[in-house]
This record gives structure tokens, sequence and C-alpha cells, in this order.
């Protein structure tokens, strides 16, 4: 098969690869259709995790239709068309069984600090991802759902990750009617935050980046205020004059490690590897905040110290909520607001390529060429 190959940051390119096998009675391996590149998949590219190894496929967003299955399952047979879940979860330990699929303690050795996810490393159990023509997929009855028939594969690809992230970063805000959310980082995640944020009840919410065309993005499909970081003197005396002066109610970091705006921290973290990721969003959101607060954070950090306020934090009574989505908690709620037209998750998608230009895709997102938001990948069956 075809399948996306890192060679080093920056490399990636599409070589042969034997098609996955079952390895197991729970098995099954799905022919993807569609496989889209997420920003932290970025993180990957740039070199910024640990123990991302020279051959892994990468992919945790990505829809199919079933190739194989093995002999123990029960959900699926051969030529359903399944969206799947970035996490890989087993459905039964401590952590499943309360629905933190995210958290899953059974399908990664390195379980006590992450669970499970596709094509991202050796640090989350080192499953080769869905930039592939085939991907073999571990506790086929947990993960998959079959896409419903009225919903587009292109909406089911982006509810596999982004969109229900961006969902789950506002329900960590605990956002109670009339709050003020603030959202960093207008990527597909914050983009869905923002969204997200007024299904709970926010009575105003603000977008920042320091890209315009995000910006304009995050007006359009967000109905948000924005504001670029870039043309304000300090972004956090800018919001704290935006709301009475006693910060924003509710602060979601939706960046993650390469947050831009600090050269000092972009260089000891995105180039000398001495932090796992840049603060600056996570510390923008701590300062910005009013006190007694709630900061939710689901851009992606790698494992490593990151010089985080976090005397400031605990001065100011701040609750701060972070994990990585459990993506199928949220999907029954997702898929209402799709069906009811409240929510297209499709209308982020800016790019569309073939997996044999894989390269180009990711040097398009990776350097924000041509106004990219959310690129997906073809495959040709």
């Amino acid at each position: 098969m075809q399948a996306m190959v890192y060679r080093g940051p920056y490399r990636v390119r599409v070589e042969e690869k034997d098609i996955p096998p079952i390895e197991h009675p729970n098995d099954a391996i799905v022919r993807v259709t569609q496989a889209a590149i997420c920003g932290s998949d970025l993180h990957l590219y740039h070199g910024l995790m640990p123990d991302t190894r020279v051959g892994m496929t990468f992919g945790h967003e990505f829809v199919g239709v079933v190739e194989q299955v093995g002999s123990s399952v029960q959900n699926l047979k051969v030529g359903d068309r399944v969206m799947v879940p970035f996490n890989i979860s087993c459905g039964s330990c401590y952590f499943c069984t309360r629905g933190v699929y995210s958290c899953c303690h059974n399908v990664n050795p390195n379980a006590t600090a992450v669970g499970a996810i596709y094509g991202y490393s050796h640090t989350c159990g080192g499953y080769d991802g869905g930039q592939a023509e085939f991907v073999r997929v571990p506790f086929a009855d947990v993960g998959p759902s079959i896409i419903p028939e009225w919903m587009s594969e292109e909406d089911a690809l982006i509810l596999t990750d982004a969109c229900p992230t961006g969902y789950q970063g506002a329900e960590m805000g605990g956002i109670r009617e009339g709050d003020t959310v603030v959202v960093f980082g207008a990527g597909p995640v914050g983009l869905f935050a923002a969204k997200s944020a007024w299904f709970m009840g926010a009575g105003r919410v603000i977008v920042v980046d320091h890209l315009d065309y995000r910006l304009e993005r995050a007006r359009e499909f967000a109905h948000a205020e924005v504001i670029n970081f870039m043309h304000v003197d300090d972004i956090v005396v800018y919001l704290k004059r935006a709301t009475d002066h006693l910060g924003a109610d509710v602060v979601i970091d939706a960046v993650g490690a390469e947050a831009d705006g600090s050269f000092l921290h972009a260089v000891t973290s995105n180039k000398m590897k001495l932090q796992g990721g840049s603060p600056v969003a996570l510390n923008w959101a701590i300062d910005s905040v009013r006190k007694v607060g709630t900061v939710s954070v689901v851009g992606a950090y790698g494992p490593l110290f990151s010089a985080v306020k976090f005397g400031d934090a605990l001065n100011k009574g701040l609750t701060i909520r972070a994990a990585q989505c459990s993506v199928k908690r949220h999907w029954p709620r997702l898929f209402e607001h799709v069906r009811s037209g409240i929510l297209k998750p499709s209308e982020i998608v800016t790019h569309r390529l073939p997996l044999e230009e894989v390269a180009e895709a990711y040097h398009i997102m990776s350097s924000k060429l041509d106004d990219c938001i959310k690129p997906i990948l073809y495959t040709h069956h």
C-alpha cells in the first residue's frame, strides 16, 4: 500500500508499505478513503514530540471502509463505512468505563501518562496512523462507529478529532449563561471551541490569533469577536480592558506547544528542545482570565517541562482543566447538532489533496500557505 512515512523533522513522503495484517481477534483493517492533517501532526512534523521514530505513519483523523475483521469482532462487517476516533481504547478499563477514552489504561506501555493515539509517536503507543491506504484498528468493537447514512464523509472525518476536541474545550470551561469566553488559537480546534461556547450559553466569545485569514474564519464560522495579538501592545492588557478590567470568565487554550509570541520561549522549546513547548498561550490564558475563573487546555503539549506561571494560577484561585478529547463520549450530542444543521464540521476544510501529495499538504499547513485551515488527503479507490 501507499503510506505517508516520517523521515525526520520537516521530511515526510509517500512510500510503499505492507498492508497491515490482523494481529488480534478484536482487530479490523480499514481501507482509508479520507484522512486529515491535524495541528498536532505538525508538532510531530516539526520534531517537537519525543520518540517520533523514522518510518512511522502519521494520521489520527480518518474514515474509510471495513476491509477485514478479526474473528471476535461483532459490531462491524466487511463493507461498512466507518469513522474512527483518534483515541485507541479498550472500552473496559477503569478510565474507559467512566467515558474517559483518552486515558485508556490498556493500550499504551506509557499508560501512566497518556492513552493511545493513532500515528502519534511511541509516547502514545507506537500505532501506525491513517495517512495511508489501509490502517489496523484495534478494539474494533469499541472505537469505530458506522457513519450514519445522512452524514457526509467529510463531516464524519472532522468528527474524529477536531470538532469534538473543540467542543470538549468549551465543555471543560464550565461555561455559565452570559459568560465571556476567550479562545486562544483560530485553527480548527479553536474555531470549534468558539462555536461550541455559544451552544453552552456564552454571552460573548472572543478569538485571539495572529493570522488575519484565520480570524476572518472565526468571525464567519464561529460568529466571534476577533483580535490579532500582533496589532495590540499587550494582549493581556487589551483583554482586561475589554472585560471591565476583571478578565474573561473562561479562557480556552487551543494553541498548545507551538505558540508564537515570545522569541525566548520559541527558541528554548521549539529549537533547543529545552521545554515541552512554548508556554506563551497558556501564560496568556492564566493572565487574562479573571480571578477564580477557568482555564481549559486542549492544545497539545509535550511531556517535558514548560515554564508556566503556576504561582499566578494559584494566587488567582484558578480552575485549570486539561485533557486529550474523549471523542466517542461527545458523538451522540454532536451527531444531533450535525443532523439538525446547527453544525457543519466540514465547513472548515480548505484544501483537498491526494495522498501522494502528502509532503506538499504538510508544507502548506505548516507554513500557513494559501489561507490553509484544514487539509484533507484522499486515497484513490
